[in-house]
């Protein structure tokens, strides 16, 4: 019933029965500092001429005052407008929405959950481009899977997606994948298979590229990287000769700085700890040597912690914790 326990009792008479509600008979109190019915016709009259009608109150009460007039606070000049529905949005721009919080999930291991996007890769020739898939695993930030194409297709979305599955071992317990709203990534192609083999799709909001910040963060990376060529590629080969490399020199020489200069293949393969570890050691014993170079504790090098993708409020996130044993 939703009623508690003690409503229930002071509702029940000494003999048991329950006593009729008693509030709809009660006349409400009418306060003294009420306002009278000609201060409201005075208020809607002020609001309602031709040089105050287009002014929110904020505005008229202190115009008013100018003039040496005080009807009464903005919030009651508000509450009377609201009282005759007279409270409008007005002027030509939309009225204000509560804006939709982001998709947040949280990683506390590997192939917990995936970003990926499709970004133009440059070739010789002016408006020909080929299309670079990849996928991120936002916790280790390793490249789990790229291929680079010459068009954005869902069929092609797919076969990449299931390719890193087998790659990563992890069918079986398939990740998060989240990806902004483009035709490739809401394919019903990639959507059925997505569904067959359990894997959770996740979006940006609509028109909100910030939603999806490792995958933006990552192409970023890549394309300003030294040797990114600026006239750019001679041929796919090329491109996928290039990308080659970078991925190696990425995953396992490039020390990131979102997960504590650790690279992103030792994260993802728990080797992060060990050569944290052994960093905090050489730092501890620089400190026992030279003592009075160390004002305090020396640099942290603990392990980075859980990541999350949009994190919001706490009490959110725990909603939205995806739990993986």
């Amino acid at each position: 019933m939703g009623t508690s326990e003690r409503s229930l009792r002071r509702w029940r008479a000494e003999n048991g029965a329950v006593l009729e509600d008693q509030r709809p008979l009660v006349k409400p109190a009418v306060q003294k500092h009420a306002l009278t019915e000609a201060e409201e016709a005075a208020i809607l009259a002020f609001c309602n001429q031709e040089e105050y009608q287009s002014l929110p109150p904020s505005q008229i009460v202190p115009l008013l005052a100018d003039k040496g007039v005080y009807l009464a606070s903005e919030s009651t000049f508000y509450r009377v407008l609201k009282k005759h529905e007279q409270l409008n949005h007005r002027g030509h721009a939309k009225t204000p929405r509560k804006a939709t919080p982001p998709t947040s999930f949280t990683a506390t291991g590997p192939n917990q959950v995936w970003t990926w996007d499709i970004s133009y890769c440059p070739s010789l020739v002016r408006g020909q481009y080929w299309y670079l898939y990849l996928i991120l695993d936002i916790y280790s930030r390793k490249i789990v899977a790229w291929e680079v194409h010459e068009e954005e297709s869902g069929v092609l979305a797919r076969q990449l997606v299931e390719r890193a599955l087998l790659r990563e071992r992890c069918t079986q317990k398939p990740p998060v994948l989240h990806s902004d709203n483009g035709a490739p990534m809401k394919s019903y192609v990639l959507k059925a298979r997505l569904a067959e083999l359990g894997m959770l799709m996740s979006y940006n909001r609509p028109r909100v590229s910030n939603d999806n910040p490792y995958s933006e963060s990552m192409f970023r990376t890549v394309k300003y990287c030294p040797a990114w060529p600026t006239k750019g590629f001679a041929s796919l080969t090329t491109l996928r000769e290039w990308m080659l490399a970078f991925e190696y020199g990425y995953n396992e020489q490039h020390l990131h700085s979102g997960i504590n200069f650790v690279t992103p293949a030792a994260r993802h393969r728990g080797c992060d700890q060990a050569v944290l570890t052994k960093r905090a050691q050489v730092y501890e014993e620089a400190k026992r040597q030279n003592p009075r170079r160390w004002s305090g504790k020396t640099r942290n090098w603990a392990v980075a912690a859980a990541v999350s993708l949009n994190p919001c409020k706490l009490e959110e996130m725990e909603r939205n914790k995806i739990a993986f044993s």
